[in-house]
């Protein structure tokens, strides 16, 4: 039953597209009553500049306070949309901060569709919230799963969150910081969102799917179903080859556990999560004949996210799921989503969740950072590894090879620490002193380093080995 949910979804899927009637892009031709809109009207229109990696092509008013900018980028090779909702009176409130919400669409979609196809600024009304909808394809093709690509022709993680928030910051007056931004999406988009989250979750205090796909990588199950709409979406619409998005499951799997939000689960244990999804029959909210479409992908996002949560429950990780029944893949389930959901938002933007007093953080990046720590990895292949329990007395670290850990600024200037390090490959005690910028440098051994990349054939056979250190921080006394 499972596998036919997943070749009914991607067969269904390259049919509509065929037909030229992809999920979300019906009606989504582009920007409604921009073409001779006047900016500045109703003085909504802030004046945006360019920075970040970022150029401002166009702004366009397309009521008084929704705008269209059109933006380049180096990151991808065309211009992209985004729309900007501001609340009411932003313009006469100069000294006012308002939280931030990000509202991703679907494959195939484009930046209008929240207001055009889901009725955003209806549901949103007159709450005190700037809305940032951007585009996550170009020109409503498939889309690129929110990811830089392996081959560098698209960098959607990179224009996302390298270039759009900061230059969002930059530009409207927001409440910089996770407590002031909430993330959400639908379909694709829905795992944009959790993807995003889990890899930044410095960056979001609440996330959201709707409909999306949180696991696409951890459980057999949905890595089947995942694997068959991403290929669907590379070579159906985009025009790619099988495997452009996140390389191949079979020598590149790490990459895609990378940006699996259910492999790093952990790190999304201090993000209020809402997860909303139906189980492909049609529902309350279906009209017209039965789109077999719309049902076999909703059938496969039950799974997915049935998936999901089991993931969660097992760690003990809080969340709210929303498993709703009948529903089917489509827009007046979405709009609803975002109905049911806007209150919850801006109740926990009133009550925001601090950062977490001691980091946990897995990543399968040569180099990461989050809450004021970075880590550069030394290792002959590329796995996941874990800086856990971090905070101003020390921290664990868990790998292979050999790292480099750069703490937050925790610590008086010039101010000698002892270090004390245990572990398989790591003993002894040594003394750092603490930067001007109060940050302490840690060089941490770790154990030899796996041959080949985690989740590689070579590395199933021969096995993947981790090693952890322990980190202990205490002050030198004068």
């Amino acid at each position: 039953m499972r596998l036919r949910l997943i070749l009914l979804a991607s067969i269904a899927w390259l049919a509509l597209w065929a037909a030229g009637a992809t999920p979300g892009a019906a009606g989504a031709a582009g920007p409604p009553g921009a073409a001779g809109a006047t900016p500045g009207a109703a003085g909504a229109t802030p004046v945006l500049r360019g920075g970040h990696g970022l150029r401002v092509l166009a702004v366009k008013q397309v009521d008084p306070r929704l705008l269209a900018v059109t933006l380049g980028t180096a990151a991808l090779p065309q211009p992209v949309s985004v729309y900007i909702l501001l609340p009411p009176g932003y313009a006469a409130r100069p000294r006012r901060r308002y939280p931030t919400l990000y509202l991703l669409d679907g494959t195939s979609g484009h930046a209008s569709d929240w207001t055009t196809l889901g009725g955003a600024e209806r549901v949103i009304g007159d709450r005190p919230l700037i809305t940032v909808m951007p585009d996550i394809t170009l020109n409503g093709d498939g889309g690129g799963w929110c990811a830089d690509w392996p081959d560098g022709a698209e960098r959607w993680e990179t224009f996302h969150i390298d270039q759009l928030l900061p230059w969002v910051d930059a530009n409207l007056r927001t409440r910089a910081g996770r407590g002031g931004r909430a993330i959400a999406g639908l379909s694709q988009g829905g795992f944009c969102s959790l993807s995003y989250a889990a890899r930044h979750p410095d960056l979001f205090s609440v996330a959201l799917g709707y409909s999306g796909a949180p696991d696409i990588w951890y459980d057999p199950d949905a890595r089947a179903g995942a694997m068959a709409i991403i290929n669907a979406t590379e070579v159906g619409l985009d025009g790619v080859a099988p495997d452009t998005f996140f390389g191949s499951p079979v020598s590149d799997g790490i990459n895609w556990a990378s940006h699996d939000p259910a492999t790093l689960a952990e790190n999304l244990r201090a993000t209020r999560l809402y997860m909303y999804w139906g189980d492909g029959q049609p529902g309350p909210l279906d009209s017209g004949p039965p789109n077999l479409s719309a049902m076999g992908i909703e059938g496969a996002v039950w799974r997915d996210n049935n998936d999901f949560q089991a993931r969660l429950d097992a760690l003990a990780i809080p969340a709210y799921f929303e498993d709703y029944g009948a529903g089917t893949h489509s827009w007046p389930y979405w709009s609803r989503d975002l109905q049911w959901s806007i209150g919850t938002i801006m109740d926990d933007f009133a009550h925001p969740w601090g950062a977490p007093a001691r980091v946990t953080y897995t990543s399968g990046e040569d180099r990461y950072a989050v809450y004021g720590w970075s880590v550069t990895m030394r290792r002959s292949a590329r796995e996941l590894s874990t800086l856990a329990d971090a905070d101003r007395l020390g921290f664990e670290l868990e790998g292979s090879g050999s790292a480099t850990v750069l703490t937050p600024a925790l610590y008086r200037p010039g101010a000698r620490y002892r270090i004390a390090l245990s572990g398989p490959d790591a003993g002894g005690v040594r003394v750092v002193r603490a930067s001007a910028g109060r940050r302490l440098l840690i060089r941490v051994p770790l154990g030899p380093s796996n041959p080949y990349p985690q989740y590689s054939p070579q590395a199933q056979a021969a096995g993947t080995e981790s090693y952890t250190t322990s980190v202990a921080i205490e002050p030198l006394r004068r």
